[in-house]
């Protein structure tokens, strides 16, 4: 029986001479790629053992193809063919997660830095109803206020104070149903036309203060598939703030239409525009935007949740809620889906004529 004895000084020494530089160039490589794409440094470090390991078999067999050499070879092939798909699956899937994982602590940071924000402004707007609310009431109490009048006076801001104040509760309860995922709606086909009108109702005093002209234009009022007092919510909420950021002497309009398979409500407003970087923000939790925004006007700002509310609630109908900048003031744009005719003889294609 033949014994093979190797000479490991002779061998090692080419093994490593020649190795090394691949090693050294792969190392280069991924120094390179450490800011760059995952996939590729993670297919470098697959190939760079494989090519190293070639590289001093073949200076140790001095490029001799013998049976031996050319099973290294093929052994080496089909370790790369095994190892770079592995690799590119694998740098895809840790760089997905990766860039999951920012995001997610991106957003965790937005969340947290928003809350404590609203927090802060919720504190003051409570505060400043609960003191006028207490002054009041001691007021009364102390004998201090004298006269019907008065007492009716001191009695109707207490009222409207303490309205303020549910309001904000109210709001604040939403939003908490909303974020948490626990709103339930109840869908059906819903006239906007009717929506449209109790809206335009019930905000049109507030608009008269303020000398705010309110008007809804003549269309025909898309069927939408909704909930009827979370719609009224959201319409509500855009032209509160309409109302709120538009001075004097301006208008708040309201028209709506359908194309295709949505339908499309719109409020124009005489707000005089919303600075370009701040238009998507409008949409955040407690964000009230710069005073910029309501020239001319002594409005009291809100606690920044309508926006909010009105963008939550339009999602849960799988819709979509945008603001642009449009002529004097902002258009808040609502896109929903149509509801499909049920067998009522006065819907039109799911289109309700306003002017019936």
């Amino acid at each position: 029986m033949n014994t093979v004895v190797i000479d490991f000084t002779h061998v090692i020494p080419y093994a490593v001479g020649f190795s090394l530089p691949i090693a050294l160039l792969g190392a280069l490589a991924l120094y390179r790629l450490r800011g760059g794409s995952l996939t590729a440094a993670l297919t470098v470090l697959a190939l760079t053992p494989v090519a190293a390991t070639l590289a001093g078999v073949l200076a140790v067999t001095r490029f001799m193809f013998d049976p031996m050499l050319t099973t290294v070879l093929v052994v080496c092939t089909a370790v790369a063919i095994v190892t770079v798909p592995a690799a590119v699956l694998l740098g895809r899937s840790i760089a997905r997660r990766s860039v999951w994982e920012r995001e997610a602590r991106a957003r965790e940071r937005a969340a947290e830095a928003s809350r404590r924000e609203l927090v802060a402004w919720i504190s003051h707007d409570l505060r400043t109803p609960l003191a006028g609310i207490r002054a009041m009431s001691e007021a009364l109490a102390d004998g201090v206020v004298f006269g019907p009048a008065d007492v009716r006076a001191y009695a109707t801001r207490i009222g409207r104070e303490t309205n303020h104040l549910a309001g904000m509760v109210d709001d604040l309860f939403e939003l908490s149903r909303i974020t948490a995922g626990a709103l339930q709606l109840s869908l059906s086909a819903v006239p906007l036309r009717d929506v449209i009108s109790e809206a335009v109702e019930a905000e049109n005093p507030a608009a008269e203060r303020k000398g705010v002209h309110l008007r809804a234009a003549r269309c025909d009022w898309p069927v939408v598939l909704g909930s009827d007092p979370e719609l009224a919510r959201v319409i509500r909420n855009l032209l509160s703030n309409a109302i709120r950021h538009t001075p004097a002497r301006e208008s708040v309009i309201l028209s709506a239409g359908a194309d295709e398979d949505e339908a499309w409500l719109r409020v124009d407003d005489g707000c005089g525009g919303i600075p370009t970087d701040e238009l998507e923000r409008v949409f955040d939790v407690g964000y009230r935007g710069t005073t910029a925004r309501t020239p001319g006007t002594d409005q009291p700002a809100g606690a920044g949740l309508g926006l909010a509310i009105a963008r939550g609630l339009v999602e849960a109908h799988r819709g979509r809620l945008t603001a642009r900048n449009h002529g004097r003031g902002c258009r808040f744009e609502i896109r929903l889906p149509l509801a499909t005719r049920r067998g009522d003889a006065g819907w039109a294609a799911g289109v309700i004529d306003s002017r019936r």
